[in-house]
């Protein structure tokens, strides 16, 4: 496997969308960069929010892009060319409608499962392979409340526990950056649902 190089968190740009439950990947870098006492710089050849940072002894690039979700392949594509990465050596993280939140998964390559961010880095890279984390935002019950729902903000309770599945993903990181998938799995899906 594949150690991990890089890790992107989808979400939109702006303030009116980044305490919206979109943004959960987005989150989880800030979180992340914020830890490692390095600070997220606009990154004009990235099209994103970037940094550079060491954790457990490995060196991670950090970007949460500043285009739309719908366009977060550019972002992702512009970073693969410049550091020659492969889409095994990054992990995406995103926000996820089929798991409740407070639950999170680790899930290697697959279909972009009708999440748009995911589709355009697979558009973009032209290949499906890269790693996902997806944080579960829970699914408001009806299709057509789907748009209102992931660019709604959580409440009290509910982004306190989604939170918490932040924190667990944090914990089990090392474990995934390191290519240890089968622990980081296992750990990450017995905190959780």
């Amino acid at each position: 496997m594949s150690q991990i190089k890089a890790i992107i968190g989808l979400g939109n740009p702006g303030d009116n969308y980044a305490a919206t439950r979109h943004n959960a990947g987005a989150w989880l870098v800030e979180i992340l960069a914020q830890q490692a006492g390095a600070e997220l710089r606009t990154e004009k050849k990235f099209l994103g929010l970037y940094a550079k940072v060491v954790l457990e002894g490995h060196e991670l690039h950090l970007l949460n892009p500043t285009t739309f979700m719908n366009r977060s392949g550019a972002a992702v594509a512009a970073l693969c060319q410049f550091y020659k990465l492969t889409p095994g050596e990054l992990l995406v993280a995103h926000d996820e409608l089929d798991i409740p939140p407070g639950t999170a998964r680790y899930k290697q390559g697959g279909g972009h499962g009708g999440h748009n961010g995911l589709r355009d880095i697979v558009s973009a890279l032209g290949n499906k392979d890269f790693n996902r984390l997806r944080i579960g935002i829970g699914h408001p019950g009806d299709a057509r409340q789907v748009t209102n729902y992931v660019l709604g903000r959580p409440g009290k309770a509910e982004l306190e526990t989604i939170g918490a599945s932040l924190n667990q993903c944090l914990t089990t990181l090392p474990l995934a950056i390191s290519g240890d998938w089968a622990r980081a799995m296992s750990q990450l899906h017995s905190f959780s649902g």
